[in-house]
């Protein structure tokens, strides 16, 4: 019996050695591409727009298209459910505007807690709450499916481009330059 015993406390002694062993190594980290995509869209709404980008120098070929940055991501400027803005740029030159503004300022409330409905149009002319805005020509490949007549979307200053506001789609997760006219 004596001898049961001790192996059995050889036993033990053996696992709680290894078990020691193990927890002081370093944990597997996964991969990049083992890790998690953020989720786009489905109602996520941005606590604030994006900050500030730092300029490239040179603007994107007007024929570029976005690659996704994770599978099943839209190859479009989007924004992951942690907040971050995937796509906005600094620099484009396709974004100036000789006179920013040309049309007013948006009077409504904009940002995170002011949410509108689409009311109708499309790209080149759309409207919500009895304003009309319009989809910079940059961007128009990137809101192919949004529901013009009753997606929900969210406006946020662009911080790089003057004259421009950001319309954020919350169903798509997707967002685009759109300029105020009045």
């Amino acid at each position: 019996m004596l001898s049961q015993v001790r192996v059995v406390l050889t036993a033990g002694l053996a696992a709680l050695v290894a078990a020691a062993y193990a927890s002081g190594q370093e944990p597997r980290r996964p991969a990049p591409q083992e890790r998690p995509a953020p989720r786009v869209g489905g109602g996520y709404i941005p606590p604030h727009g994006p900050p500030r980008a730092t300029p490239h120098g040179s603007a994107p070929a007007a024929t570029e298209h976005r690659a996704p940055d994770f599978n099943g991501h839209p190859e479009a400027p989007h924004v992951h459910n942690n907040g971050e803005w995937v796509g906005h740029e600094a620099g484009d030159s396709r974004l100036h505007l000789a006179h920013p503004w040309e049309h007013g300022h948006f009077t409504g409330a904009i940002g995170a807690n002011h949410v509108f409905r689409l009311e109708g149009g499309g790209p080149g002319r759309f409207w919500f709450a009895g304003a009309y805005f319009s989809v910079a020509p940059l961007d128009i490949a990137y809101c192919g499916d949004w529901l013009w007549d009753s997606d929900e979307i969210v406006l946020y200053d662009d911080p790089d481009d003057p004259g421009w506001y950001l319309a954020y789609n919350v169903r798509t997760g997707t967002y685009v330059h759109v300029m105020f006219l009045g």
